[in-house]
């Protein structure tokens, strides 16, 4: 199913994120993880483009397993180090029909293909010569409405992207991104409300009407944190840090604590109509169970009165 239908009525959503193994041998773990939080059931899966490095096909081989599981794929594809002809081949495999052949980039599809795609720029490599096909993602969704009828969503920055002067640059950006042809938008981890409620504002000033998800990011342990401000940058409201500070030293009060804060974070996303949350699962079954479960008689309240 097309991501742009799902998010076409007025429910309340939930879709989670998954990440592929970094070598062939960690695929088998990585696809049953996914079916446990396919079994959540939540709107649709995404998943991220070859992580730190490894193969497209690994992306691939974990939609693959979303799909088998009764859930939409989202399959994630990047500007970076992607020339057009790589680009081609990916998109080809995902909507190539009835293939029985052995793996073609780590994965074989089933009869239905996979139709929808997150377009996103990317990090940039810290060494290595970059390919320039594609400088932005703008670039890339555009080239993707050329080979097929595929359904293109894109990234969105809440705090602004780190590339850009200044938040309104970004939504000027973001803007070129819809009109290219994006039909909903996936923001980036935020941990306080009010950024994602002063975006939206200033997304609904610019003309863009597609859906957008909230990402969340339940942070559950400290090493976690200080990844996340090394790759994002988002910044942290006083609440959490104090709940971070408080708990460092307690792995399972910090573990507790982060769930709660990401959960209490929905919560308050769904009673100001907030109608799309994605949550980046970093391959937790756990974590995304224990969310899951907490608002779901909150998800079902909503949907009911619509």
């Amino acid at each position: 199913m097309r991501i742009s239908t799902i998010l076409a009525d007025d429910k309340v959503r939930l879709s989670c994120e998954v990440f592929p193994p970094k070598k062939f041998d960690g695929i088998a773990q990585a696809c049953q993880v996914t079916r446990e939080i396919a079994a959540l059931r939540p709107a649709f899966m995404s998943v991220t483009y070859g992580a730190a490095g490894s193969a497209p096909g690994h992306t691939l081989a974990v939609a693959r397993a979303v799909q088998e599981s009764g859930v939409t794929p989202l399959c994630h594809l990047t500007c970076v180090q992607s020339s057009r002809e790589h680009v081609r081949q990916v998109l080809a495999d995902m909507k190539e029909a009835g293939m029985e052949n052995e793996y073609i980039f780590g994965a074989t599809m089933q009869a239905a293909g996979m139709e929808n795609v997150l377009a996103l720029r990317g990090d940039l490599p810290t060494s290595g010569e970059l390919c320039h096909d594609f400088s932005y993602a703008s670039e890339l969704v555009e080239f993707i409405h050329t080979q097929g009828d595929f359904c293109v969503g894109a990234a969105c920055y809440p705090e602004g992207h780190c590339d850009a002067a200044n938040i309104d640059e970004d939504i000027e950006n973001l803007k070129r991104k819809v009109d290219a042809g994006v039909s909903h938008l996936v923001t980036q981890l935020f941990f306080d409300n009010d950024h994602f409620y002063e975006f939206m504002d200033k997304v609904e000033k610019a003309g863009i009407r597609v859906p957008v998800e909230a990402g969340i990011m339940p942070v559950i342990n400290k090493a976690q944190i200080e990844r996340t401000v090394s790759m994002c940058g988002a910044s942290f409201p006083v609440k959490f840090s104090k709940m971070v500070n408080k708990y460092a030293n307690d792995p399972v009060a910090l573990k507790d604590a982060g769930i709660a804060f990401a959960t209490e974070q929905i919560i308050d996303l769904i009673n100001n109509d907030v109608r799309g949350i994605h949550l980046y699962t970093m391959n937790n079954v756990e974590t995304a169970t224990r969310i899951t479960n907490s608002i779901s008689n909150i998800i079902a309240s909503c949907n009911k009165q619509i």
